[in-house]
């Protein structure tokens, strides 16, 4: 079973559950809102991809931090601390099963790892 993290509005998270549902893929979901995100799976996912790619440095959440605060991120420690503090700046969704298989959404990367 696949297993979608993401905050409940988000656009790009909807996309990508309206994409995985017309195509009958199953899913279990992760809000991190309501359920956070564990050190734990924060440190695996930093074993697969590079902090600066978990971080989405393009969001909202990312934006409205002070220059300062983004200079704090500089390796793995320092980005775990933001994403364990502010969950809205995790790069989203994330679908794994025992590994991540994708990030963020996009239609033809979806159609080549879950089509």
């Amino acid at each position: 079973m696949l297993k979608v993290y993401g905050i409940p509005n988000c656009d790009t998270v909807k996309k990508a559950i309206t994409w995985l549902k017309d195509h009958n893929v199953a899913y279990e979901f992760h809000d991190y809102k309501k359920l956070g995100i564990s050190e734990a799976k924060l440190e695996e996912w930093l074993t697969q991809v590079p902090h600066d790619k978990l971080v989405n440095r393009a969001g909202t959440t990312f934006k409205k931090l002070t220059d300062e605060e983004k200079a704090k991120i500089t390796d793995n420690a320092s980005a775990i601390a933001l994403m364990l503090e502010k969950t809205s700046v995790i790069k989203r969704p994330i679908v794994e099963s025992d590994k991540i298989l994708a990030m963020g959404f996009k239609p033809e990367e979806y159609e080549a790892v879950f089509g």
